[in-house]
């Protein structure tokens, strides 16, 4: 364990661990970080770079979640706006209920969890939600739709060759759609676009320590913080070693 994910320091730590071991390591899942390509060129000469399919698609899930989030804003916004004019009007302000019984505010504020699922994990209500969802925003269908087909082609491609062919129509969705935050994730790609396609070699990816990661934290946030390092990596070891 490494504090901090300074370059410098890392590498430094790593480079303690003699060159032979070190040549030994074949492949390395991270995110998109500079500091750590740079970390893993420096330390592992041989290991192949496998960027992490599911930060990949976490910034298009961010992506979508900002157009809902941009469009809340607005709902609330506008809510404001009629209870103004009703109060200065001396008139009751009602707001007006959508056919599932949300009011528009409420629509876009309950959607956030149904955006990240699969429609076929929806319940009854988060489909129904959905629905007048789509209906009254267009642009958030056809950026879960992106969000979609990008999981699926993570899910179902097996080779690196398929996965460039899907990847790239992904691309041209993207440029389609005119979203500036999605053309933002596929610059992104294109950038890190080899590293991204080694994932199909051996469908590695960084789960197991993301999870050991949240764990952690959660230990840590039940002792509100951490005062002395050393007995916090003592307690670390000893229930999670």
């Amino acid at each position: 364990m490494v504090k901090g994910t300074k370059a410098e320091a890392v590498i430094k730590i790593l480079h303690k661990i003699p060159l032979k071991q070190r040549e030994k390591v074949k492949e390395i899942t991270l995110d998109m970080a500079g500091n750590m390509g740079l970390i893993v060129k420096k330390s592992f000469p041989n290991a192949t770079l496998v960027i992490d399919r599911f930060h990949v698609q976490k910034l298009a899930l961010d992506a979508l979640q900002e157009i809902r989030i941009k469009h809340r804003w607005e709902a609330i916004d506008a809510e404001n706006n009629a209870i103004e004019y009703a109060r200065n009007n001396s008139l009751k302000y009602t707001p007006k209920l959508l056919s599932n019984g949300d009011t528009l505010k409420q629509l876009l504020a309950r959607s956030r969890y149904l955006l990240y699922k699969s429609s076929s994990k929806w319940s009854k209500n988060q489909s129904n939600r959905a629905k007048v969802l789509f209906e009254k925003y267009p642009d958030l269908e056809k950026a879960y739709k992106l969000c979609q087909n990008l999981s699926w082609i993570f899910n179902n491609t097996k080779d690196k060759t398929s996965a460039l062919i899907r990847l790239a129509k992904w691309d041209e969705k993207v440029r389609q759609a005119e979203f500036k935050s999605f053309n933002t994730i596929a610059r992104t790609m294109s950038i890190h676009y080899k590293n991204i396609l080694n994932y199909f070699d051996n469908r590695s990816t960084n789960a197991s320590a993301e999870s050991f990661n949240a764990k952690i934290k959660a230990f840590r946030a039940q002792f509100r913080g951490v005062r002395n390092v050393d007995f916090f990596l003592f307690r670390l070891t000893t229930i999670f070693a």
